[in-house]
């Protein structure tokens, strides 16, 4: 039998440990930069709300139109999407309004896991108030805890999504895309 080259055990020794490094260093990128904080994909279109708030331990006690409180705790789990109108909430403070309702509806099998809560004075029209009514609940802040994410621009709405435990979520300012709402909830709610 005939000894192998040396030269040649080395080469296909250091082609071998090249190819295995070709297949982890994309496991090592990952690894180092999962462990650095940075996640791809993972941002929302909401700012988170910081500090952390829970308006269970809160007490933060909203009164619907039929003069009963709202239940942060439902009986199964489910989100709460807050409405917070401007001042004269009019047709576009409307048609945001309609945009999420149709964004609720997208969610498909699991649109019964999110209630739509509106904070505000509805709209004059009696017509738009009536359309409200089929998808939202109507009531208000009784002692103005949300007051700081009250739009201040006429005919505007912002929003806070809920977890059913009653945690705030996110924040979405007023002039937020509808549909950048809709993939954060189809990320949250499964």
């Amino acid at each position: 039998m005939k000894a192998a080259d040396p030269a040649a055990v080395r080469k296909s020794r250091m082609f071998l440990l090249l190819v295995a490094l070709v297949f982890a260093a994309p496991m090592l990128v990952a690894g180092l930069l999962s462990w650095s904080g940075w996640q791809p994909g993972v941002k929302g279109n909401g700012h988170p709300i910081l500090p952390q708030r829970n308006f269970v331990a809160e007490q933060l006690q909203v009164r619907l139109g039929d003069g009963t409180s709202w239940p942060w705790r439902d009986s199964e789990p489910r989100f709460t999407l807050i409405a917070l109108a401007g001042p004269d909430c009019a047709a576009q403070c409307f048609e945001t309004l309609t945009g999420i309702a149709k964004a609720r509806v997208m969610l498909n099998r699991n649109q019964s896991r999110l209630r739509l809560l509106y904070l505000g004075t509805p709209p004059a029209d009696p017509g738009r108030r009536a359309a409200m009514q089929t998808y939202w609940k109507l009531g208000r802040d009784i002692d103005g805890k949300l007051a700081a994410y009250v739009p201040a621009t006429p005919d505007s709405v912002s929003a806070v999504l809920v977890e059913s435990n009653g945690t705030a979520l996110s924040l979405y300012p007023a002039g937020f895309e509808v549909p950048g709402l809709l993939r954060d909830m189809v990320k949250v709610i499964r």
